[in-house]
């Protein structure tokens, strides 16, 4: 029992994981549902008519004669009903031909004159039936002629369906306790006399004609759900409409118009079809083309009769069934086909053509089926493929609006949606104490460095990469805790309850060790870190879901600030931080329009002549509400949200304004230089680099000369053949080009002899600490050698003592810079500066 519920189990949990499953079996209940009571019996039985009509004709059965009284019939006889002395010569007539068995589809329970004893004794013959009315409990009823004996009498209740149409046969029916069979039955029986064949009657199970076994018709069966069971009833086998048997009128007969091998020991059955009779009846044809699909009483009886001859003697089977649990079987396999195909093909087109081609291969099965005399459920299978295509679409479409389609987890929207609904169930159990309410902790994991790894690797081995993070991470957490995927290199946990912030932390701690741990991508070891942000609430806390995102983003971006591969928790001044950040991003957008920026300038001087060669352009801000911001404050965040372009642009454009001033005012035969930093953001530009600084050099009317572009060492090395490519069109303007801060960064003496660069900028580390016994001295000796042999000027930074000053001439350094010459001044200090004419 034990390993039963197991099972049960895992199915359960099977099926809840797959979504597409879950919906096609919803769908299928819901379509059961609707037939069991009815609602699709009549679509159904319209596709059977189908079928019928679409069903390869048999030839007419040889074994059968249909005498027809038309209405020509009528017309010549000039009454209806016809006279006594009209049917018995008609019969006298037929049995001069030697028919096995004649039946009489015409009611004659009273007499017509003239001819009545004529007909009395004709309605004696033993191979003569008649038939009888039932009625409904003696009303309506029309009993047999008195003269034909009660073994010789069928009854002629025909069965129809709600909608009119005639599909079954109605063998027998008992009132009473007595049994009364069918005129077509009675028909067949005495055709098959001669053959002595055992006929048996099992109540409410199957009658038996021989070995041919006619089985009841289910309440239940096939298309039908509320079948009218009264009496005993199968499917009628229908041939074509007209095709049932050769057919001789009335005036054929009396004229002697007929072959007697037409009628010598075959079935004749006897009837009108005149349209003015009435005797009419709608069946499976009656969509045809036909202008007249009504079937007359005497053919829907010679299509029973022929349907028994068929099946005893020729072994034509009956229509078969599904037993019932079959056929909801059936219909929950085609919902699950449907479930499966929408949840795999979402295009429209694809969609459609799947669908088209599944339920024509349906209907196709079910034809197939059907020409075996097997009728499948086609409608509610159809039905419940398409409806479950249709709620697998929506489904899908709603799973994919909530879930990362790469790693299955939920997206952000479905986490943010999760979170609001712990807070409201936090916020429900206030009624405790605060010592005693679990917390609840939103972790956000971000990767580090993923952009490397993605351009390294490629995005296809990068997102196999997340989902294995994505997997492994699954593994570390509890079945109640929700992991989602909330960015491209993000994913957030949330967990309740937790008692306290260690246990947070030590999650934090175990999920950085699993990430650390290699990953094997196609026999490739990836190693990867994670830096988490935690936010820990308890339900006194007032948060929004977007509050707790908010702030598990602002730790786990200072955890990556502190080091990377860490975790930080969400503390109060962390959110000062940000919106401090965000303020200073605001400001530094408007500071360029509101005219906040300056230019100040630090002279460098020629260590030959000591007098001013020229100044660097060093930016300053001035906020009018903060005062002086360090460029170390503002460079970076111009930098990170791209306003350094702008800005870069405008100082270039500031620089050589003041520098055209100057030269205008101190001209010289070597005219000052202006030297201005690139960012580089700039460099990612190019065109527009050019560009600007062209347009810059022709409206300030400057020799490209005397501007010269500082780069650092580290932007030099990055992308070099680029970086390279730049340098030379900037150099074909005539500029001067720099490299600063030389000696701090990684650069590799293969690749700097070809950059076009002019001047060497020792950076002021190195300066500063040079003395006679440091070695610092000999770094800037080796600077400068290796510039002079590259033909480049060295120009030394944070020169602050005279014995600095000294030791740079003694190594025959061009250019300094620093304190001791002058610190950065502004526009107006500097032009005094110059008028002071200064000598070091």
């Amino acid at each position: 029992m034990t390993n039963f519920i197991q099972i049960g189990r895992r199915v359960a949990g099977s099926i809840v994981k797959h979504p597409a499953l879950l919906t096609s079996l919803l769908v299928a209940g819901f379509i059961v549902g609707i037939r069991s009571v009815g609602g699709l019996q009549s679509s159904e039985l319209l596709a059977y008519d189908q079928m019928i009509r679409l069903r390869p004709d048999r030839p007419a059965d040889p074994r059968l004669l249909v005498v027809t009284i038309t209405e020509t019939d009528i017309r010549s006889q000039k009454r209806w009903p016809i006279s006594d002395a009209v049917i018995a010569e008609l019969i006298e007539k037929l049995q001069a031909y030697q028919p096995r068995t004649i039946g009489l589809d015409i009611y004659r329970d009273i007499p017509h004159p003239p001819g009545e004893s004529a007909l009395a004794k004709q309605l004696q013959a033993p191979n003569l039936i008649a038939i009888m009315l039932m009625g409904n409990a003696d009303k309506d009823a029309v009993p047999a002629p008195t003269e034909v004996l009660p073994n010789r009498v069928g009854i002629s209740d025909i069965v129809v369906d709600p909608d009119a149409v005639v599909r079954r046969n109605l063998m027998y029916a008992t009132v009473n306790g007595k049994a009364f069979y069918s005129f077509s039955l009675q028909l067949a029986l005495h055709y098959l006399a001669e053959q002595r064949l055992k006929f048996e009657v099992v109540p409410n199970e199957a009658i038996k004609v021989g070995d041919t076994i006619f089985p009841a018709l289910n309440p239940d069966a096939g298309g039908y759900q509320h079948l009218d069971d009264r009496g005993y009833q199968v499917m009628l086998s229908y041939r074509s409409a007209y095709n049932v048997a050769r057919q001789v009128s009335l005036s054929d007969v009396l004229n002697g118009q007929i072959d007697p091998a037409w009628v010598k020991d075959k079935l004749v059955i006897i009837g009108t079809t005149a349209p003015s009779t009435r005797d009419l009846f709608l069946t499976p044809y009656n969509l045809s083309n036909d202008k007249s699909p009504e079937m007359p009483g005497v053919i829907v009886h010679a299509q029973k009769a022929s349907q028994v001859l068929s099946a005893v003697i020729d072994g034509y089977p009956q229509t078969w069934f599904w037993w019932q649990e079959g056929e909801i079987l059936w219909i929950v396999v085609w919902s699950c086909a449907g479930g499966m195909l929408g949840w795999r093909f979402r295009h429209p087109l694809t969609l459609g053509i799947g669908s088209i081609v599944a339920i024509g291969g349906l209907f196709g099965g079910c034809f197939i089926l059907f020409l075996s005399n097997g009728w499948i459920p086609f409608v509610p299978a159809a039905i419940a493929f398409v409806s479950s295509s249709v709620a697998a679409v929506a489904y899908r479409l709603l799973y994919d609006a909530l879930h990362d389609e790469l790693t299955g987890l939920p997206n952000r929207a479905l986490f943010i949606q999760r979170l609001q609904w712990s807070l409201k169930r936090s916020k429900k159990k206030l009624s405790q104490s605060v010592e005693e309410q679990p917390g609840t902790a939103v972790l956000l994991l971000g990767l580090d460095s993923f952009k490397t790894i993605n351009d390294s690797l490629g995005h296809q081995r990068a997102d196999k990469l997340l989902i294995a993070i994505a997997q492994r991470l699954q593994t570390c957490l509890r079945s109640h805790d929700e992991l989602a995927r909330v960015g491209g290199d993000e994913f957030a946990i949330l967990l309740q309850p937790v008692r306290d912030k260690d246990e947070v932390g030590h999650l934090a701690d175990h999920l950085q060790k699993q990430l650390k741990l290699p990953f094997n991508l196609n026999g490739q070891d990836i190693f990867t870190t994670a830096s988490v942000g935690i936010v820990w609430y308890q339900a006194n806390q007032s948060y929004q879901p977007e509050e707790v995102m908010r702030d598990a983003h602002t730790a786990m971006n200072q955890a990556k600030a502190s080091g990377k591969a860490g975790y930080q928790m969400f503390i109060s001044g962390m959110r000062v931080q940000v919106m401090t950040r965000m303020q200073l991003e605001i400001d530094l957008r408007g500071a360029i329009d509101r005219q906040e920026f300056q230019l100040h300038y630090q002279p460098f001087i020629c260590l030959a002549t000591g007098k001013i060669a020229g100044f660097e352009a060093l930016l300053r801000w001035q906020h009018p509400q903060r005062g002086f911001v360090h460029p170390l404050e503002f460079i970076p965040v111009a930098e990170e949200t791209d306003l350094i372009i702008p800005i870069g642009a405008w100082v270039i454009e500031e620089a050589c304004r003041q520098l055209k001033i100057w030269q205008n005012q101190f001209p010289s035969n070597d005219p000052l230089v202006v030297s201005v930093n690139l960012s580089s953001k700039q460099f990612v530009q190019p065109d527009d680099l050019v560009h600007q600084i062209e347009q810059t050099l022709h409206d300030t009317d400057i020799d490209g000369h005397c501007l010269k572009l500082e780069i650092t060492e580290s932007i030099a090395m990055t992308n070099v053949e680029p970086t390279i490519a730049l340098l030379l069109r900037l150099k074909a303007l005539n500029l001067q080009l720099s490299i600063d801060d030389f000696g701090t960064g990684y650069s590799s003496l293969s690749y700097l002899h070809q950059f076009p660069t002019d001047t060497i900028k020792v950076d002021r580390s190195f300066v500063s600490r040079m003395g006679f016994e440091c070695e610092d001295i000999h770094i800037v000796k080796t600077i400068i050698m290796l510039g002079h042999n590259l033909g480049m000027y060295i120009v030394a930074e944070g020169v602050e003592t005279a014995e600095q000053l000294a030791l740079l001439r003694s190594l025959q350094c061009e250019y300094g810079q620093g304190y001791f010459f002058a610190k950065p001044l502004s526009p107006n200090a500097a032009t005094a500066l110059l008028k002071s004419d200064p000598q070091w």
